[in-house]
């Protein structure tokens, strides 16, 4: 396989994690936490050494996922056409996962940090990172609105994706500003479920006006 630079920047990403759950790991409890609900609490623990570097161990093995998956596409819907963009995604993604990473482990070694704020702010930049770019991803069964009506049409699909990155991209706007507001997650599950929503319910209302449902 060929390494791209956004190979050598995910690398690096799992690099520095592993190297920064190192650097803490004798400032880490023995029961570290790993988990955490949307009011930044920790609700998960993992003893030691497992917990020191779950994160950095998840994101060796996404990327590990996430680099084969372009390869092993069937036909018809394969990654190449949007090769590029793939593999912008993946890295915002794997950076999304790293920040939530690091805040984990400096968190767990006594840092007081506003893990909430941090995470809704780093799902808001995720989602409109992917609304900017979905519009130019093509039919396929990794990624994207995968819905009964997208895969079965590419006019359907390239509609669908037109419409939800607009809606991902507000989506992630409006939880950025949440997250900077300090405004709390009651909005925010709304919210992810219209944006989400929307281009769901409109794959299958544009399906039925371009192919229709007549038996064969």
């Amino acid at each position: 396989m060929k390494v791209s630079r956004h190979d050598v920047i995910d690398l690096l990403l799992i690099f520095v994690s592993f190297l920064i759950a190192a650097e803490l790991y004798t400032r880490l409890p023995q029961n570290v936490p790993t988990h955490w609900n949307l009011h930044g609490v920790a609700n998960g623990f993992t003893p030691k050494p497992w917990g020191a570097f779950m994160g950095p161990m998840i994101l060796l093995f996404l990327f590990l996922v996430l680099r084969i998956l372009p390869a092993i596409s069937p036909q018809g819907f394969r990654m190449n056409n949007f090769e590029g963009v793939y593999r912008i995604i993946r890295t915002t993604f794997m950076t999304f996962l790293f920040i939530i990473t690091t805040v984990s482990v400096l968190e767990a070694a006594g840092m007081q940090l506003p893990i909430g704020r941090i995470v809704i702010c780093s799902i808001g930049l995720l989602l409109a990172v992917l609304g900017n770019y979905m519009g130019k991803l093509t039919r396929n069964f990794f990624i994207g609105i995968r819905t009964p009506w997208t895969l079965a049409s590419d006019e359907v699909w390239l509609r669908t994706h037109r419409l939800g990155g607009l809606t991902f991209t507000a989506l992630g706007i409006f939880l950025i500003l949440l997250g900077i507001l300090n405004a709390g997650i009651g909005w925010m599950v709304p919210a992810i479920l219209i944006a989400t929503a929307i281009p769901v319910v409109y794959s299958f209302v544009i399906y039925r006006r371009l192919e229709g449902f007549k038996n064969s």
